[in-house]
């Protein structure tokens, strides 16, 4: 019998708008789903379930005419993200009862959407690590297998989406923390151009590497949640790229993108790091059917080499320098607390000509690839790691450089600006997630997620679900002791 939970987002709206299901209906199932499995997979740091039905009522009540592809689905938001009267921890103890006076521009147009909060999802501590294992929460786990992480930044979001605990959620991605966990939990992460989404009403833009961005189940879902952030705002200091007519969904649907040439490469960009068998099987895999559809795929150098690792890691350092009240500079982590340490030690002149340096380097990388429409690679240079594994022998200097290994690919497309997409095409032998990043031209977020779509297209789709999304039962979760159907 098909669950609630199994529909997309987009096909939960449209029962919603076909009178077939509530947003009242999607958010207590989801509510119950979360009470049952949320710390197990250690998604949310924080549940709002008034909040979440009061929303819900809203958007049940509000007017047919206007409504968005996306209205009255159930979702999430980082804990990395200003919300307004709610716990935001930004993944520290240092912030544990921080409550925000404001909203992010994000989850502003989030509401406007009128899609509904479930609450704030896991993160690592001020978006330091690839790993979501702090103090605030449970460590976000990889629902396809719990011994292994969901990842970082935005570890709480991809463990509720391959959980069933929603069907979308926000996240962001300073140096991969969308792409990572949607590699390990098999999702699509979307990192947009730079300015494409705002990042306000507070910050400085963080060098244009952090972006807000989508994470969910299939393409169009994602597209649809792009539109909805992609919503232009004054003031924000890089020009947002043109929006296609009729938005990122519609480009979805449309999955056509004209022949293209992109450009394959395995080779790790930030660290000297031999690649696993399945990543690089996994872009076999893309390059392949992205052949049968009709594209060129030829072999290039990637953009950047591990040169580039010494100016990321001061960039890194400095952004770690986030405001945090002295008297709780104690209770950070101790990887917190080493990034903080090496950034208060760049100088304003060292940091201006760290910047410049990269920038250098961009050019430089642009150039040996100019002639791509797209870039094909491994979203990692592993398909999965233990929780703990990262921190297992206590060594904070330890843990960053095994954090760079394992990822070496998506921070540069932060560096560069450009969109940037993890794919969940590839399967490990013992049935786990393997992602490949597909990456567009600086602003060319359409054509970058029209190719992604005709790619699940071609692969016959990828929406598979790990054992827990079967493991809650749902018979009493509309309290009347009636399993409903969707369908």
């Amino acid at each position: 019998m098909t669950e609630m939970h199994d529909l997309t987002a987009l096909e939960q709206a449209a029962a919603i708008a076909r009178g077939e299901l509530s947003s009242a209906d999607l958010v207590e199932h989801y509510l119950h789903r979360v009470a049952a499995i949320g710390d197990t997979v250690g998604a949310f740091v924080t549940v709002t379930p008034e909040l979440a039905r009061e929303a819900a009522r809203a958007a049940d009540a509000a007017p047919a005419e206007g409504r968005g592809p996306l209205h009255g689905v159930p979702t999430a938001i980082k804990d990395l993200t200003l919300t307004a009267g709610v716990r935001t921890t930004f993944g520290s103890a240092a912030f544990l009862d921080f409550v925000p006076p404001v909203d992010a521009d994000v989850v502003r147009f989030i509401k406007a959407a009128g899609l509904v909060s479930l609450g704030k999802t896991t993160t690592s501590e001020l978006g330091c690590s690839l790993y979501s294992e702090g103090l605030v929460a449970p460590p976000a786990r990889n629902p396809w297998q719990l011994a292994y992480t969901a990842g970082g930044s935005s570890g709480g979001a991809a463990a509720a989406v391959a959980a069933g605990l929603v069907p979308v959620a926000q996240g962001s991605d300073g140096g991969g923390s969308l792409r990572i966990p949607a590699s390990l939990c098999g999702l699509v992460g979307y990192k947009p151009s730079r300015g494409l989404v705002s990042g306000g009403p507070l910050g400085s833009g963080a060098f244009g590497l952090p972006t807000s961005g989508p994470l969910g189940r299939t393409v169009t879902d994602v597209a649809a949640l792009l539109d909805v952030m992609a919503v232009p705002v004054p003031g924000e200091p890089y020009l947002p790229p043109p929006t296609p007519s009729g938005g990122y969904l519609a480009v979805a649907r449309q999955a056509a993108p004209n022949r293209l040439r992109i450009g394959r490469f395995t080779t790790p960009m930030l660290a000297d790091e031999p690649v696993h068998p399945d990543c690089v099987a996994a872009v076999d895999l893309a390059a392949a059917l992205l052949t049968a559809a009709g594209h060129e795929v030829v072999e290039v150098p990637p953009p950047l080499g591990p040169e580039a690792w010494p100016l990321f890691e001061v960039i890194w350092y400095v952004l770690a320098l986030a405001p945090v009240p002295p008297q709780h500079e104690a209770e950070l982590l101790p990887l917190t607390r080493l990034l903080r340490a090496r950034g208060a030690e760049v100088s304003a002149g060292a940091l201006a000509a760290t910047l410049g340096e990269l920038q250098a380097q961009v050019r430089l990388g642009a150039r040996r690839t100019a002639g791509c429409d797209l870039l094909l690679c491994p979203t990692l240079a592993a398909p999965q790691a233990p929780v703990g594994w990262f921190t297992a022998d206590g060594d904070p200097a330890a843990d960053f450089d095994r954090q760079r290994r394992f990822s070496p690919y998506c921070a540069i497309f932060n560096v560069t600006g450009e969109p940037s997409v993890s794919l969940p095409l590839g399967v490990t032998a013992d049935g786990l997630p393997v992602g490949v990043l597909l990456t567009g031209r600086y602003g060319d977020d359409a054509r970058l997620i029209a190719t992604a779509a005709q790619l699940e297209n071609s692969s016959d789709g990828w929406d598979r679900h790990p054992a827990i999304w079967r493991a809650v039962d749902s018979a009493n979760v509309n309290g009347d002791g009636v399993r409903r159907s969707a369908s």
